[in-house]
């Protein structure tokens, strides 16, 4: 069983991975309307990733006959700079999800919850590729700079994600 701490901080998860599946979507949305499909997709996939780390937590709490309480989730922006800064955006909210996560192990060590410390785990590794992936495409795009063709070309390849 969880505690009244874990439980509320998991549902607290809950919804910032949901937000986080909303943002990714929004993202989406306006690499769409301005015909960028590579990234649009990539963003896309990202949102799913998101919602799927989300059901993990619904799903945990469940199994340890928590009770989960969905909580509001907040509009996102809906306008967007480059794909750089929009990039910069991803990178500080994986870093932002990173620290929830860390706050998250640290109550179950606190907690002697050695059952959510292994299913954090999972996504304190998760954590390291989701910035390491937004840092790479950060880091592309600050090379490249206003350069449309690169860009054009990054696009096509970041569109690619789960091809393989």
């Amino acid at each position: 069983m969880l505690s009244k701490n874990m439980l509320a901080e998991m549902n607290e998860q809950i919804k910032h991975e949901l937000f986080s599946s909303y943002l990714y979507l929004s993202m989406s949305a306006h690499f769409e309307a301005n015909n960028l499909p590579g990234f649009a997709r990539w963003m896309r996939l990202q949102s799913q990733e998101e919602l799927e780390h989300a059901l993990k937590f619904f799903d945990y709490v469940n199994d340890r006959g928590g009770k989960v309480v969905l909580q509001a989730i907040a509009q996102p922006q809906v306008e967007f700079g480059t794909a750089e800064t929009i990039f910069e955006q991803v990178l500080e909210h994986e870093q932002f999800i990173t620290g929830r996560i860390n706050t998250l192990y640290a109550l179950a060590v606190k907690e002697a919850d050695f059952a959510s410390q292994v299913f954090l785990n999972w996504f304190v590794n998760e954590q390291v590729e989701e910035e390491k992936n937004a840092t790479g495409i950060l880091e592309t795009l600050k090379m490249i700079g206003d350069r449309s063709t690169a860009i054009y070309q990054l696009d096509r390849h970041v569109g690619k994600r789960g091809e393989d």
